[in-house]
């Protein structure tokens, strides 16, 4: 993975000097986020001994990952912050501030006032950081964070590597998606000889689902779609979440029994959360470009994995028509 050595340089002074850490990821975390963030934290913690590091998200850690090392440490940001001097956030797999949901709340995080460290793997995003490092082509912010720690000589433990080892596996659907490269198994090659626990992360991902993800996933897929523009649609209310007992981040990985729907062109699921609606947008096709259809309803991602949110809700329409009945020879008109 090739980093430009101004970033590498720029990145390492911004943590020598620091005297504090504060980790954040995105809302709403999924695996990368999660396993990003826990292998930072750990990983300053073990070369700056004796500097405070934070962990923080403004949603709680889904129940899948309590398994990683560090997974309860998790917390919202702590108001007030700490003094500017000396304090540096690292934000991992945030490809624009609002992600982090902190941009309201806590807008002299990115104004220049605090000095920060970004780490993600998304092409749209603006290098918010005062060091940044950005790999549009990695798999993951955790294959970032693996290649960045090697190049530091950073030595990896069993729980860093572990939490790697879940950012690649989640955001690679398991080494199944397009964007697995030669580099991405030689990553997940250099994790397990580090002692990462290969296994336990493929059984709580992939292996382990709760009753009420599986219910949550069942309305998920009774809903679909199919639009005249190649779209497998499905779309899930608050009233869904109460009614299978499913929390939000249990909505993660259903997309991709959606997008596999043959001869889509894309897939995408609509979510109801807090006065917002959430869109998160899949395609398996290379003439696609799912980002750009996020990018007009201001959201991004990549290019077969993209997402949006906009404030409402979601509201029904049920559409109705009579047709010919060969047999009596009686038209009806249509109706909605």
């Amino acid at each position: 993975m090739h980093f430009p050595e101004q970033d590498i340089t720029q990145a390492a002074d911004l943590l020598t000097t620091a005297t504090r850490f504060l980790c954040v990821c995105h809302r709403n975390p999924d695996g990368d986020a999660i396993g990003s963030l826990l292998a930072m934290g750990l990983l300053l913690e073990q070369e700056f001994p004796g500097k405070p590091v934070g962990f923080h998200c403004v949603d709680p850690v889904p129940e899948m990952f309590h398994v990683l090392p560090g997974a309860f440490r998790v917390s919202v940001l702590p108001q007030p912050v700490p003094e500017p001097e000396g304090t540096v956030f690292v934000f991992l797999d945030s490809a624009e501030p609002k992600l982090t949901e902190l941009h309201e709340t806590h807008p002299q995080l990115f104004d220049g006032t605090y000095k920060s460290l970004m780490i993600d793997h998304h092409y749209s995003n603006p290098r918010f950081g005062t060091a940044n490092l950005l790999v549009a082509e990695a798999s993951s912010t955790c294959e970032i964070v693996t290649w960045f720690a090697e190049r530091m000589k950073w030595p990896l433990t069993g729980d860093i590597a572990t939490c790697l080892l879940t950012g690649v596996y989640t955001d690679t659907g398991g080494l199944l998606h397009s964007n697995v490269t030669p580099e991405v198994y030689r990553t997940v090659a250099h994790l397990c000889r580090a002692g990462g626990r290969r296994q336990q992360v493929v059984n709580a991902v992939f292996r382990t689902g709760q009753l009420s993800t599986l219910r949550l996933w069942g309305r998920v897929l009774e809903k679909i779609t199919l639009t005249d523009e190649g779209g497998a649609i499905s779309a899930v209310t608050e009233g869904d979440f109460r009614a299978t007992g499913a929390d939000y981040s249990e909505l993660t990985g259903a997309i991709d029994y959606v997008n596999a729907v043959p001869g889509m062109r894309f897939s995408l699921i609509l979510s109801e959360r807090d006065g917002k609606v959430k869109g998160s947008l899949r395609t398996l096709r290379d003439d696609v470009d799912v980002s750009a259809m996020a990018g007009k309803f201001s959201g991004g991602g990549h290019r077969k994995a993209a997402g949006f949110a906009l404030p409402g809700k979601l509201k029904p329409e049920v559409r109705w028509k009579v047709v010919e009945d060969d047999q009596s020879g009686v038209s009806s008109p249509q109706g909605e």
